[in-house]
C-alpha cells in the first residue's frame, strides 16, 4: 500500500465517528468523513426533540479529531470498481478503502396511508418536524404512537410526561425484546403516565388517515398526531451501487466486516450484516464496530489478517418520561428476568448519554485507546450453523456431496 492512502468513512454517527477518530493513530493516512449534516445527531435523545429539548444535537468538535477531513455532502453510488464515491452535490471523492458506516432511518411503512399521514420520528430532522406539529396542535389532542419497541416506548412515555393524551399501539406483545417480568413493569410505568397502551395481533395498524387510526380488528382510533415508531430501515445505497446486502438492504460482510464484494469496503453500524447475522441496530454495538472496522482497514494496511468481531451486549436501557429500567441480558442478547429501575436504572441511562460522547471524545485525542468488554462467545458457533445450514440447503437442491466453508465466512 502506498503512503498517504485514502480512507473514506461513509456516515457521521456513532459508528462512523468511531472509526474515523480510531484510524487517526496512523499518520499515513488522510481520513474523510462524509455526512450529510453539519452536526453530530445524539440518536439516543431523539424523543426529546419531540418535546421541544434540544439536547440531541452535538458539535462535532466534541467527538470527532480534527485530523478528520469533514464532508458535509451525500453519497449518492459507491463505484467499487473505480474505488471513488459519487457526491449529491456534485462531484467524486476516490478512496484506498472505505468505511461503509450509513446507519439507519425510519422503516418504510407499507401500510395505507402511513407514508403521508403519519409522522416518522428516527432522525434528526424528522424528531423537528413532529415537535412542530406538536407545538400547534392542542395539548389535549389524541396523539397514538404506533410502534411497541424501545422506541415507541421512549416517545410515548416522553410526549405523556410532557401532558399529551397517548395510546401506544403494539401491533403485538408491548416490547417483544423485554422478559414478561420485565415488561409488566413497563407496562405499569406507562400506565401511571395515563398511556393507553393496546397489545395484540388484533391492534396491528390496517391504514391511517389525517384524524384516525384503523386496527386490525376493525377499530377506528380517533388521532390527530400519528407518531410513526414501528422499525427502522436503512439507505439504500449499497443495493444501488450493486453491493450485496441482506433482505433488509444491510451490507453483506464476513465476520472482520470486510464486504462479500470487496476488500476495500469495511462496513459498521446499523447498515452492516455480518454473515448475514446482523447485530441488534443500537449505539451499544455501534462504537465497538466502528471501532473494528477501523482495526480491519489498519490490518490490511499492514498485511496483516483481520480479526473477527466479538461483540457481545449486557442488555437495553429504556427511559419512560423521567424514570428508566435497564433490561440484562445475556452477551449474546437474549432477555433475562432480571432488571436495574429506580434510581439506579435512572442513573444509568442519563449516564449513557455524556458517556457515549465521552468514549468517541476520547477516542479521538487518544485513537486506538476504545476498546469494549462485553464479549459474544457464541457467535463463532452461530455463524458456523448458519453457513452448515446454507450449505445443506444447497447440497439438497443440487443433489452433489462434499461442498466445503465457502471463502470468506470468517474472514
Amino acid at each position: 500500500m502506498t503512503q498517504n492512502a485514502q480512507v473514506l468513512v461513509i456516515g457521521g454517527g456513532y459508528a462512523g465517528v468511531m472509526a474515523a477518530n480510531r484510524l487517526t493513530q496512523r499518520d499515513d493516512l488522510r481520513v474523510t468523513l462524509i455526512n450529510p449534516r453539519p452536526n453530530f445527531v445524539h440518536r439516543i435523545r431523539l424523543h426529546q426533540v419531540a418535546t421541544g429539548k434540544p439536547e440531541a444535537v452535538v458539535d462535532y468538535a466534541q467527538v470527532l479529531s480534527d485530523r478528520v477531513h469533514r464532508v458535509v455532502d451525500t453519497v449518492t453510488r459507491i463505484d467499487a470498481a473505480g474505488r471513488k464515491v459519487t457526491l449529491a452535490e456534485g462531484g467524486s471523492a476516490d478512496y484506498d478503502y472505505l468505511i461503509y458506516a450509513v446507519g439507519s432511518s425510519s422503516g418504510d411503512p407499507e401500510v395505507p396511508g402511513a407514508a403521508e399521514f403519519a409522522h416518522p420520528a428516527a432522525t434528526l430532522e424528522e424528531a423537528q418536524r413532529l415537535c412542530s406539529v406538536l407545538d400547534s396542535t392542542s395539548a389535549t389532542a389524541a396523539v397514538t404512537v404506533v410502534g411497541a419497541g424501545p422506541f415507541g416506548i421512549e416517545f410515548a412515555g416522553e410526549l405523556a410526561e410532557a401532558g399529551r393524551r397517548v395510546t401506544l399501539v403494539c401491533g403485538g406483545v408491548l416490547g417483544p425484546y423485554l422478559h414478561p417480568r420485565v415488561r409488566r413493569t413497563f407496562a405499569k410505568r406507562l400506565a401511571r403516565l395515563g398511556v393507553r397502551v393496546l397489545e395484540g395481533p388484533e391492534t396491528r395498524v390496517t391504514s391511517v388517515s389525517r384524524d384516525a387510526v384503523r386496527l386490525a380488528d376493525g377499530r377506528e382510533l380517533a388521532s390527530d398526531v400519528t407518531v410513526w415508531a414501528a422499525g427502522f430501515g436503512v439507505p439504500d445505497l449499497a443495493t444501488r451501487s450493486g453491493l450485496s446486502t441482506d433482505t433488509h438492504g444491510r451490507l453483506l460482510t464476513d465476520e472482520t466486516l470486510t464486504s462479500m464484494d470487496d476488500s476495500r469496503i469495511i462496513a459498521a453500524g446499523d447498515a452492516v450484516a455480518p454473515s448475514d447475522l446482523p447485530l441488534r441496530m443500537s449505539c451499544q454495538a455501534a462504537n465497538p464496530l466502528g471501532a473494528h472496522a477501523a482495526d480491519t482497514v489498519l490490518s490490511r494496511l499492514d498485511g496483516k489478517q483481520p480479526a473477527l468481531i466479538d461483540v457481545g451486549f449486557f442488555g437495553m436501557c429504556i427511559s419512560v418520561g423521567q424514570a428508566a429500567t435497564v433490561q440484562l441480558a445475556s452477551k449474546d442478547d437474549r432477555a433475562n428476568g432480571f432488571s436495574i429501575g429506580g434510581f439506579l436504572g435512572w442513573k444509568v441511562k442519563r449516564t449513557s448519554f455524556p458517556i457515549l460522547l465521552r468514549h468517541l471524545a476520547h477516542e479521538a485525542r487518544k485513537p486506538g485507546s476504545y476498546s469494549w468488554k462485553f464479549k459474544d462467545a457464541t457467535r463463532r458457533e452461530r455463524v458456523r450453523a448458519k453457513h452448515d445450514a446454507t450449505v445443506a440447503g444447497r447440497v439438497g437442491q443440487r443433489g452433489d456431496r462434499g461442498a466445503g466453508a465457502g471463502p470468506g465466512l470468517l474472514g
